[in-house]
């Protein structure tokens, strides 16, 4: 799996991880991991990424430094080049803001914190003491957090983009988080019989069953999406420079740079739908080489919505934004 639709989620975890942590010094490693909401395991891969990170030349002294106690507890130690004070610009200055703004509503921040500190003399500085980032709130999100504190099963009506579906499921809640732009509640789904990951914005009802679960071990932690099935399929599109960002912001399995600045990205693909929506999207942009039987999977999707506007043998003609029919 390819690295690039984690790290995004990763470097925010961290980015709020490292100044908790030096500010909370000697805090055990089981207290952190249930503070931002993940496994230990997990917090000793963000440890283990912390270690490398320095500025030029790379000597020892350039580099945070982390050290465990003999029970856990965790200690990160900044390098001199990290305490001499930054020089910005206005607009430098004023993006940092906003960036900082918006870490704060990760989940385990502090928000009266080191970096709340830190942020409120930039305010000051930059002389914008107003300035407020919201993340989007979905209308379900408080109802969704009130379930996973309370290992409440509930009932929700969730529209599936990849299947262009609205279904009724009964889910055991076990995470919420907000990554790549969106809040995601990790769940166990009774339909599926499987763990699954369900956007909050979808859910268009959510009703509560009374009914309580025990919270089992899951795989399932704040910044994993989507994790793919041994049978979903794995697609091969070669993308023009314009449309790099698909390798960014969707799960990819291999990316390969072609001398001409194209790339050949390698997706897993768990419904047909959601492939034709990005291809009608990217248009000329996107080419699908790989399987052989889904080359022709943007012209088809195209037809079919051509169809509805033209009155094909299938479907109601669309005339303005009302169908007939």
């Amino acid at each position: 799996m390819s690295p690039r639709p984690v790290a995004e989620t990763e470097i925010q975890r961290i980015l709020a991880l490292v100044p908790w942590i030096v500010g909370h010094p000697g805090t055990t490693k089981d207290a952190i991991a249930r503070r931002f909401g993940i496994s230990v395991a997990q917090l000793e891969r963000d440890l283990a990424l912390v270690c490398m990170i320095g500025v030029p030349p790379y000597s020892p002294g350039d580099y945070l430094d982390v050290e465990e106690g003999p029970q856990g507890e965790v200690t990160i130690r900044m390098a001199d080049t990290f305490r001499r004070p930054l020089r910005l610009s206005p607009a430098e200055g004023l993006a940092l803001l906003a960036a900082g703004r918006a870490l704060l509503a990760v989940p385990g921040s502090d928000p009266d914190g080191p970096l709340a500190t830190a942020l409120g003399k930039l305010e000051r500085a930059l002389g914008v003491p107003d300035l407020v980032v919201e993340v989007a709130r979905p209308p379900h999100l408080d109802a969704v957090r009130d379930a996973v504190a309370r290992h409440e099963r509930v009932e929700i009506d969730y529209w599936s983009a990849g299947r262009d579906e609205l279904a009724t499921r009964r889910i055991d809640p076990a995470v919420v988080f907000f990554a790549l732009g969106a809040w995601y509640v990790g769940a166990y789904c009774h339909r599926a019989g499987a763990e699954r990951m369900f956007r909050v914005d979808r859910i268009r009802a959510l009703r509560p069953t009374g009914e309580r679960f025990t919270p089992p071990e899951t795989r399932l932690g704040p910044g994993e999406v989507y994790s793919p099935a041994p049978g979903d399929a794995r697609v091969t599109l070669r993308l023009a420079p314009a449309a790099a960002w698909v390798a960014e912001h969707h799960p990819t399995e291999s990316v390969t740079e072609r001398p001409d600045g194209h790339l050949d990205v390698v997706l897993t693909v768990s419904e047909r739908g959601w492939l034709e929506r990005l291809l009608l999207r990217l248009g000329d942009d996107a080419a699908v080489l790989e399987p052989p039987q889904w080359r022709d999977a943007a012209a088809e999707a195209a037809r079919r919505v051509l169809a509805r506007y033209t009155g094909g043998p299938d479907e109601p003609r669309i005339r303005g934004r009302r169908a007939e029919g």
